[in-house]
């Protein structure tokens, strides 16, 4: 009896011994397999700097990040380093997604990243961190989410031929941007928000799905130029003929319900506006809407009513 107990204590205390050997083994096993997939980040971190770095060239005295035709579905961590870029120009790429950490590129002017598949852009790179609390508790309701770092100094956004639906919030929120390109999108119509963007001269639609345009629309003062050319537009807004800054439009390619009729052209500049459904126009259709609007007026307020003749 006693050396059945002392053989099972033995093997316990073998048993033990081998648990601990293994567990230890493991842990060993782990912590070098993390080790190595740590190095194997560096290495992959290097290796995307070096070639990130390849890329980037300087012209009229900026610092211009160039990818094109290359496969980038996303972009990598490392290129923090090379946060003096003042200008991305990737196109082609198959970028699926803008990183959030691009807000922390505060010398960022003009970014173009134009075909590509990229559906979003992070909500908060349109905020910053220096406005006033009451201005940031109306964009947080607003849907903008938590701010990041701001691109401050963006004033040129090209974001066409993706797979943008709307949009995006931080767009709307971006200070400074005086040039954006929505262009051969799958928009459907315009936020009402779209007056945010008070520095904007010059604005790219054309090739989406919008059936409508935004009263807000007449509040963007400095909007210069216009173009929503190959949309699904059937009317244009009368608020439109009160933007005295507007020097250009293309309506071309809309199912406008209304057919005006244009005064015989005196050159060649007034042909190729006409051709491009422009200002000249605009104008003319805006003229017979009202026409219209005040036509059936009259017509309810001459209407005959009926005389109860039963006495």
């Amino acid at each position: 009896m006693t050396e059945n107990v002392v053989c099972t204590g033995a093997v316990n205390a073998v048993k033990e011994v081998w648990e601990k050997r293994i567990k230890k083994h493991n842990e060993d096993l782990k912590r070098e397999k993390e080790f190595q997939h740590k190095l194997v980040r560096i290495w992959e971190e290097r290796v995307s700097l070096t070639k990130l770095k390849e890329k980037v060239t300087r012209e009229d005295g900026r610092v211009i990040l160039k990818i094109e035709k290359e496969e980038w579905k996303s972009l990598p961590s490392s290129l923090l380093k090379l946060n003096q870029l003042q200008e991305w120009q990737i196109h082609r790429t198959g970028l699926l997604k803008i990183p959030e950490f691009i807000g922390r590129f505060q010398n960022l002017i003009v970014l173009d990243l134009s075909r590509n598949i990229i559906s979003e852009i992070p909500r908060g790179i349109g905020m910053s961190s220096k406005l006033s609390p009451s201005l940031n508790k109306i964009l947080k309701r607003a849907e903008c989410g938590p701010w990041l770092c701001s691109l401050l100094k963006l004033t040129h956004l090209d974001l066409s031929m993706n797979q943008f639906t709307t949009i995006p919030p931080a767009v709307l929120n971006m200070p400074a941007l005086e040039w954006l390109d929505m262009g051969s999108n799958r928009l459907e119509q315009l936020p009402d928000a779209i007056e945010r963007m008070k520095s904007l001269h010059t604005f790219w639609l054309q090739r989406n799905q919008i059936t409508c345009l935004p009263e807000t629309i007449s509040n963007m003062k400095n909007l210069g130029t216009i173009v929503l050319s190959n949309n699904k537009l059937q009317d244009i807004p009368l608020c439109m003929g009160e933007m005295e800054n507007l020097r250009f439009v293309n309506f071309r390619d809309n199912p406008l319900k209304l057919e005006v009729t244009l005064p015989p052209s005196e050159s060649v500049d007034e042909e190729e506006e006409r051709e491009l459904f422009g200002l000249q126009f605009m104008h003319t259709y805006l003229q017979e809407s009202r026409r219209k609007a005040d036509d059936e007026d009259n017509c309810l307020i001459t209407s005959p009513t009926s005389i109860n003749t039963d006495e």
